[in-house]
Formats: C-alpha cells, sequence, structure tokens
C-alpha cells in the first residue's frame, strides 16, 4: 500500500525514467544556452561542433578536462526548497493515505473474521462475509492505484520544478570548476555506468545545493523528527540528503 512510498526515495521505474528525462533534456539545453552564449571570437573545439557535444553527457561547455559526479535527487529533494515541498506534498496526501489505511484495516479486521468464524457461520451469511470482502478488496485496490498514480504525478511535477530552476546551476558550477563532463550517481551500479568515484574530489552535489540554497533564499526547514534528516517522497521518490559516498565497485 502506500504509506511506505511516503519514505522510499524513489524507486519506481516509472518515475525513474521521467526524472532521467527530465535530468537530460534540462541540463542539455542549459549547457546549449551557455554555449551559445560564447562570444563569436572564441576559439571553438571540435568537440562542440561535433554530433556528439549534444550528448546528455557533455553538460559543461567550459575547456576543462574534468570529469565530475552529481546525485541529482539529492540535489533537488535535499534542497531547502526540495525538503520544504516534500514535506508540504506528503501532508498534503497524509489524510487520503490514511484513509486508505482504515480501509485496509477494515479489510484485515474482516478477513480474520472469516478465517476464525467462517466454519460457524450458516451458509447465507458465509457467503455475504466473502462477497462483502472481495467487494471491499477490489474498492481498495482500486483507490490504491488512483492514490499511487495521483501521487507520482506531484511528486514529477514538484522535481520537474525545482530541477528546472537549478539546471542552470549545476551547468555554471561545472562550467566554473573546469568540469568537462558531470555524470549522475543517483541510481548505484549497475544500474549507472559510474563503478566508483572518488566523491570528496569529484562530487558537486554539495556545492550545487549550497549554492541553489543561497539563490533560491529558501531557508533550511525546522527540525522536526525524520522529515528533518531525511526527505520523504511519494513511490519515486528521491533521495535522501547525505554526504554522497563512492560506488562500490562489484565484490
Amino acid at each position: 500500500m502506500f504509506p511506505r512510498s511516503l519514505s522510499d526515495p524513489m524507486k519506481s521505474k516509472l518515475v525513474r525514467s521521467f526524472l532521467a528525462i527530465a535530468v537530460i533534456s534540462m541540463i542539455s539545453a542549459w549547457a546549449q544556452t551557455s554555449t551559445a552564449a560564447t562570444p563569436a571570437g572564441a576559439a571553438t573545439s571540435p568537440a562542440a561542433t561535433s554530433p556528439a557535444a549534444a550528448a546528455p553527457s557533455t553538460v559543461a561547455t567550459g575547456t576543462g578536462s574534468k570529469i565530475g559526479t552529481i546525485n541529482i535527487e539529492q540535489a533537488v529533494l535535499g534542497s531547502n526548497e526540495g525538503l520544504r515541498d516534500v514535506e508540504a506534498l506528503r501532508k498534503k496526501l497524509e489524510p487520503k493515505n490514511n484513509e486508505l489505511k482504515g480501509q485496509g484495516d477494515e479489510l484485515d479486521s474482516l478477513q480474520k473474521q472469516l478465517q476464525t468464524q467462517g466454519d460457524k457461520l450458516n451458509e447465507d451469511a458465509r457467503a455475504a462475509l466473502v462477497k462483502q470482502i472481495e467487494t471491499k478488496k477490489k474498492a481498495l485496490e482500486r483507490a490504491g492505484q488512483d492514490f499511487q498514480e495521483e501521487a507520482q504525478n506531484q511528486e514529477k511535477e514538484l522535481f520537474q520544478r525545482i530541477l528546472q530552476k537549478m539546471a542552470p546551476v549545476i551547468v555554471k558550477h561545472a562550467t566554473d570548476a573546469g568540469f568537462a563532463m558531470i555524470v549522475d550517481t543517483s541510481n548505484p551500479w549497475p544500474q549507472s555506468p559510474v563503478l566508483w568515484a572518488d566523491v570528496e574530489k569529484l562530487d558537486i552535489t554539495k556545492a550545487v545545493v549550497d549554492i541553489y540554497n543561497t539563490q533560491s533564499g529558501i531557508a533550511a526547514p525546522a527540525a522536526s523528527g525524520a522529515a528533518a534528516t531525511k526527505p520523504s517522497s511519494p513511490k519515486p521518490a528521491a533521495p535522501k540528503p547525505a554526504t554522497p559516498k563512492p560506488t562500490e565497485p562489484p565484490k
């Protein structure tokens, strides 16, 4: 059921696919805008004019040669704005979530009643109870699916809205820092092409979040239990705002 989805960060394949497309399109768009802003007299490298230059992995437009990493999920949902908006979304969805949980508890109670008293009921009473259970089960499944879809759509909108504003920050910071490529490490290997990375030297997640927080002017949410230490999000969802760690190679 959905309650678990409010704490599991970005697990849905559907949403991950959407986020991947959103990240690629937004970062690439800003990188291309940055390239277009280059003075006409500036030297143009072969990579800048080749088809490969438009590839999603080549997001920086500077002349650096370093390869950096960023956890897009942590950057977006771990920003002050992300933490604030995810918590607001959780509270918005909480009444419906509790309603579904109550329906689930009621269904469990009826199923236990059937298990413990079924052989003591007459045929009509038992058939009525079975029908009631089946009806409530189907209704709960439909309501749960609708709720899950609504939650995912709202999280996607939240994520895309913040990423749209964060994209130019990522591109500018990567360019200024001399990176020639930034790789997203939101997924661990083997879902990600990154087998291992020394994030202390290469990761720009914290730097981007710090810059974005300053530019947004949004204060960090007040500490309030688990919500203050880990952003919760509807299934998807997205990242724990923790210090990025190297992706471990297979053992």
